[in-house]
């Protein structure tokens, strides 16, 4: 009997350790902030990114709070009118209310919907069907006209397609032993060549192919249409029926096959799985703008799926430290370039905001800036959420 005693009280006391570990580590990781509210109730319009930035420094770490809440169905979710309450040792308690209406998301689908629909990134398009000719042989086709396309040998009326634009190319030059890696971002012409571009003329002339990675092929949407008639009596076409009114469709434009739901309705933020290496995640592109973006803008990013990086994922944004000439001690007439690199002065990385990536491709992925203290721009550093510096 004393033996059983004895074995229950071990047992006792592992149990009672391990509850202090897990509110030890949950203390640690989850941060309220100072000027939380007492009571909150949950409006329609919220999202769960700007709920949690009321309570906590790091609103990526919302699922800290759903998860600690076992009257909760699915940690994941809440609803308008669930009630967001201060429970003791400053944890916060969850009190379902109605479910008529849909859960609050991370962002709301509506701001990123547009990019989700009319963009996509792939390893490659010239395998594609396209568009060879167009109705009354226009130069530009639009709804309730029609379009030829070849590469569709046994396309059945019936089938719905929609039609591409190859815009973007994105590229990564690994220049290992030098300063730092390179991307580039390479405008294409209607057959989905890439346009020449002054700007990078000598990089790849220098460093052609070698080491050079194609991170992706961007694709626009331009329109929808529906198979009428397939490659028959001797026509070498097949016949598209355009029955969208978003963009008109041109020779070369390129058809992919309609997904029912080709992306997620929900994003739930995180942290990376793993830590990158320096240098290798950068903003590549600003949707809509030349190079500068702001908090709700879509960024085109240099790593994908491949990297771990998969919806939901959250990395903070940091401008590039400058690369400065000590005037002290090499003197304010000496140039720049007379400067060598190794010798340079590196200054410190600036924090700019956080980002939210809402798709994600093998090599590439487009992420929302949720929050920015300045602005966001083509090649700035991504880090961990958490990074100090």
């Amino acid at each position: 009997m004393a033996a059983k005693l004895k074995r229950l009280s071990q047992g006792l006391r592992t149990v009672f350790a391990v509850a202090l570990l897990t509110v030890a580590t949950y203390a640690a990781a989850v941060e309220m902030r100072g000027d939380h509210p007492d009571r909150y109730v949950v409006q329609r319009g919220d999202t769960l990114w700007d709920i949690a930035g009321r309570f906590l420094q790091k609103p990526w770490l919302w699922p800290e709070i759903w998860q600690a809440n076992p009257q909760i169905q699915n940690p994941h979710l809440i609803y308008p009118g669930d009630v967001i309450s201060l429970a003791y040792l400053d944890r916060v308690a969850v009190q379902p209310g109605p479910r008529e209406g849909a859960p609050i998301d991370a962002i709301p689908l509506v701001q990123v919907e547009p990019f989700l629909k009319d963009l996509r990134v792939v390893d490659g398009f010239e395998q594609l069907p396209y568009v060879v000719g167009l109705e009354e042989d226009r130069l530009r086709s639009s709804q309730g006209q029609l379009a030829y396309v070849r590469g569709l040998p046994d396309a059945q009326p019936g089938q719905r397609y929609a039609v591409v634009r190859p815009t973007q190319r994105y590229t990564h030059l690994d220049r290992s032993g030098m300063c730092c890696d390179l991307f580039h971002k390479d405008d294409l012409d209607f057959r989905g060549r890439r346009i020449a571009d002054s700007q990078n003329y000598w990089t790849d002339v220098v460093t052609p192919d070698k080491g050079n990675e194609v991170l992706g092929y961007e694709l626009m949407r331009v329109n929808a249409g529906t198979i009428t008639r397939g490659e028959v009596g001797g026509i070498k076409a097949s016949t598209l029926l355009l029955d969208d009114s978003a963009r008109e469709v041109r020779i070369g434009d390129r058809l992919v096959a309609v997904d029912a739901q080709p992306y997620d309705l929900q994003f739930f933020p995180h942290p990376p799985a793993q830590q990158l290496e320096y240098g290798r995640a950068r903003v590549l592109a600003v949707a809509d703008m030349l190079t500068t973006g702001g908090p709700r803008d879509v960024v085109a990013l240099s790593i994908g799926a491949r990297e771990g990086v998969d919806n939901g994922t959250v990395f903070s944004v940091w401008r590039v430290g400058s690369n400065a000439v000590d005037r002290v001690e090499y003197g304010a007439e000496r140039g720049e370039e007379t400067v060598p690199y190794e010798a340079k002065v590196r200054l410190p990385d600036e924090f700019a905001g956080h980002v939210l990536v809402f798709r994600t491709f093998d090599k590439m992925s487009y992420g929302l800036v949720m929050d920015s203290v300045k602005p966001t721009r083509v090649g700035y550093e991504l880090k961990h959420p958490d990074a100090p510096y």
